[in-house]
C-alpha cells in the first residue's frame, strides 16, 4: 500500500508537463475532496478539480513543480515547492485572463494535504501570487493585464 507521501508524489506526477493525466489527478481525491487555490480564492470539487491542472498546463506547457521538502504527520502532508515554467498560453484566473507574456516563473508555493484512506480529502495550495505576477511582469498593472 502506498504511503501518504507516495500518494502526493503521484498526484504531482500526474500534473506534470507532457506526462499530465488530469483524470488520474482527479482520481486521487476522495469523492467529496476538494482543491482550494487560496491565492485565487477558488475551491474546486469533483471533476472540476482537474481544471487546476489544465489551466496551468495551458498557460505553462513546460510546467514543472520542483518539490523541495515533504513533511508528513499521519494523514497530513505539507510540501514546499516551486512552480516553474514559461508563460506561453493564456492564464485563466477567477479575476480574468492574463495573455501569454513569454516570461519564466519560479514561484514559491506551499501545499497542505489532508488524506483519508489513501486519497486526498483536501488540498490547500498557497502560491506566492505576488511573486508569480511580478515574474509575469503584470504585478504593477494587474487590472490592465486582465481580460474580463
Amino acid at each position: 500500500m502506498p504511503t501518504n507521501e507516495d500518494v502526493i508524489r503521484s498526484l504531482y506526477a500526474s500534473a506534470e508537463g507532457s506526462g499530465r493525466n488530469t483524470v488520474q489527478f482527479v482520481s486521487l481525491f476522495t469523492e467529496d475532496g476538494y482543491f482550494w487555490d487560496v491565492a485565487a480564492g477558488q475551491k474546486y470539487y469533483g471533476k472540476d478539480i482537474g481544471d487546476t491542472v489544465d489551466i496551468y498546463a495551458e498557460a505553462f506547457p513546460d510546467m514543472h513543480r520542483k518539490l523541495e521538502k515533504f513533511i508528513v504527520h499521519g494523514d497530513i502532508v505539507v510540501v514546499e515547492l516551486s512552480l516553474n515554467g514559461t508563460h506561453r498560453g493564456d492564464l485563466r484566473l477567477p479575476a480574468g485572463t492574463i495573455r501569454a507574456t513569454g516570461n519564466e516563473i519560479h514561484a514559491p508555493c506551499c501545499d497542505v494535504f489532508h488524506l483519508q484512506d489513501g486519497k486526498v480529502a483536501s488540498f490547500h495550495c498557497y502560491t506566492a501570487a505576488t511573486v508569480l505576477l511580478a515574474q509575469l511582469g503584470v504585478f504593477g498593472n494587474l487590472e490592465a493585464a486582465l481580460e474580463h
